[in-house]
């Protein structure tokens, strides 16, 4: 088989991660290309490519990191199409479950078959019905917000042609199932399911105590504009691609049109992903703090 290896060089035990992956793929003989940042980390005659040409060139790419690496990699996957096997370098790792320790068995599950793939939708942002960038997807969320400025924003929400609300917040969040456990959860939205076809917009800070968040139809087409006089709003997508929104431009955000494709084991449980890294449901532990 043929992977693709993409890794935060900045994390603890990223090289030592990488010497696993490059060892394991020597051993079996399998295609290994690196993206190019990674040529002082790994020595020899290997395959470099740009992170953004890896994926239409290997069967499966393997994003070491937090979830931030993994936010980026899955927008240079883009539509291809080529699975994703993530794996934590960092702390909480909510969208990268596997661990240092199970790199080589679970590589060793990619190539005898022994996986699931499961699709997460994307949501696509259009500006003045223009795409923001090559890749103007978001796999957790697109927030407008009011930037550097502490002042609240005036942002009217219009679904499928009807109006909606008028939000006086800091911002908005826009949030697939996979971003409700994200900035959403910070602001109070819900935790859905990520297999789940459906759009959440949840306030920040909102300046009434009868705006809350809620929950749309995958198929819905939203629209923001800004109506405060004069503003610039920022445009955030996945907390890594920012483009600025001026007043009555209007904003469009869409399911996108093809899905990721992450790669998981007959082991793995998303209510036990919950529970193990945000501590659902598990009470205080009252008999340790009385000592």
């Amino acid at each position: 088989m043929r992977f693709g290896l993409i890794a935060n060089l900045t994390r603890i035990g990223a090289r030592k991660a990488i010497d696993t992956v490059v060892s394991w793929a020597k051993q079996h003989n399998h295609e290994l290309f690196l993206s190019s940042d990674l040529k002082t980390a790994v020595p020899g005659n290997w395959p470099f490519l740009p992170q953004d040409e890896l994926a239409p060139e290997v069967d499966v790419i393997v994003s070491m990191g937090g979830d931030g690496t993994l936010l980026a990699t899955g927008r240079s996957v883009n539509s291809s199409g080529t699975p994703i096997l993530g794996v934590n370098l960092g702390s909480l790792g909510f969208l990268t479950p596997r661990t240092p320790e199970q790199i080589t068995e679970s590589l060793d599950a990619v190539v005898s078959g022994n996986y699931r793939l499961v699709e997460r939708m994307l949501l696509k942002a259009l500006v003045l019905g223009k795409e923001i960038t090559e890749a103007s997807t978001a796999l957790n969320d697109i927030v407008l917000d009011n930037g550097p400025s502490s002042r609240v924003l005036d942002i009217n929400l219009r679904v499928n042609g009807e109006d909606v609300v008028t939000y006086k917040a800091d911002g908005l969040v826009i949030a697939t199932p996979t971003g409700s456990t994200a900035y959403a959860l910070a602001v109070g939205g819900p935790i859905m399911h990520p297999s789940m076809e459906a759009m959440i917009a949840a306030p920040i800070a909102a300046f009434s105590l009868t705006t809350r968040p809620m929950i749309f139809s995958g198929d819905d087409i939203l629209e923001l504009r800004i109506l405060s006089r004069g503003r610039v709003a920022n445009l955030t997508l996945d907390g890594q691609v920012v483009v600025g929104v001026r007043e009555a431009e209007p904003v469009t955000i869409t399911r996108a049109d093809f899905k990721l494709k992450f790669i998981t084991f007959p082991d793995s449980s998303y209510y036990k992903l919950l529970k193990n890294k945000l501590h659902w449901g598990v009470p205080p532990d009252f008999h340790s703090e009385q000592g």
